[in-house]
C-alpha cells in the first residue's frame, strides 16, 4: 500500500469526528457570546444537549477545549495574512494589507483574540530554547509571526526597509503594535473618533488602514523613497 495513502475511516471514527466537531462549533458559539468565563463543559452539555461525560470523551478539560479553540483561531489568523502577504499587489500595498487584515482578523472575533493571550500563563512560552523555538514556528501563532519576518526580509532586500534592523525584532515590534491597536480597538470600539478635536475622528476600517501605512513607513531606508511615500487611505 502506498504510504501517503490513508485506509478509509470507519464509520465509527466518522461518528467520532463529528461529534467532536459539533463540540468545537457549539464551544466556539458560546464563546462568541460569553467568552471564556462563559464556557464550562457544563454549560456545552446544555448546548448541545449532551452529557458532561459524553464530552469529557473528546476533551479532557475545559483548558483542553480551549487551548483547540485558540489554535483554530490562530489558523484562521495566519491563513488570513498569509492570504494577504501572497496577492499580486505592489509590495507597499501587500504589506499594509497584511498588518490591516491582523488587526481586523482580532476585532472580528474578540473574545477569542482577547483569551488566546490573556489566558496564556507564561506570554513567553514557547519562544525561549531551541526546541522551544522549533515548536513555536510550527504552531500557528509561529507561522503567523513568520510571515510577517518574511515581510520584513523581503523589504529589506528589495531595497525598501532599512536594513539595519532585525527582521526578528522588526517583526516583533510590529506583532506587539498590531496586538496593542487590535486590544484597543477591542475595548474601546469607537476610538478613533473619541478624542479630540472633535473634527479629527475617522472611522475604525479607515484608523487601521492608516496605521497599517504608519507601521509600513516606519520601516523604510528612506521617508523620501517613492514607494514609502503612498497615502494610508
Amino acid at each position: 500500500m502506498d504510504s501517503d495513502t490513508l485506509p478509509d475511516e470507519s464509520p465509527a471514527e466518522r461518528r467520532r469526528q463529528r461529534v467532536r466537531t459539533a463540540i468545537l462549533d457549539a464551544a466556539e458559539r458560546v464563546f462568541s457570546k460569553e467568552g471564556e468565563s462563559g464556557l464550562s463543559i457544563r454549560r456545552l452539555a446544555e448546548e448541545i444537549d449532551y452529557s458532561p461525560a459524553a464530552i469529557y470523551k473528546y476533551f479532557g478539560s475545559k483548558e483542553e477545549l480551549l487551548d483547540e479553540l485558540k489554535e483554530s483561531f490562530f489558523e484562521r489568523l495566519m491563513s488570513t495574512v498569509d492570504r494577504a502577504a501572497l496577492t499580486t499587489l505592489p509590495f507597499e500595498a501587500r504589506v499594509r494589507q497584511c498588518f490591516a487584515k491582523y488587526v481586523e482578523t482580532a476585532i472580528a472575533r474578540p473574545h477569542h483574540y482577547a483569551a488566546a493571550f490573556a489566558s496564556a500563563a507564561d506570554p513567553g512560552a514557547g519562544m525561549n530554547g531551541t526546541d522551544c523555538w522549533e515548536d513555536f514556528e510550527k504552531s500557528h501563532k509561529g507561522q503567523a509571526f513568520m510571515i510577517v519576518v518574511g515581510l520584513v526580509r523581503e523589504g529589506q532586500e528589495i531595497g525598501v526597509f532599512d536594513t539595519s534592523f532585525d527582521p526578528y525584532i522588526a517583526a516583533k515590534s510590529l506583532w506587539a503594535s498590531m496586538h496593542g491597536v487590535a486590544l484597543l480597538l477591542i475595548h474601546l470600539p469607537g476610538f478613533p473618533g473619541l478624542l479630540p478635536p472633535p473634527d479629527r475622528g475617522i472611522d475604525t476600517a479607515r484608523f487601521v488602514q492608516f496605521h497599517a501605512g504608519l507601521l509600513f513607513r516606519s520601516l523604510c531606508a528612506s521617508p523620501v523613497s517613492p514607494v514609502c511615500s503612498g497615502h494610508a487611505e
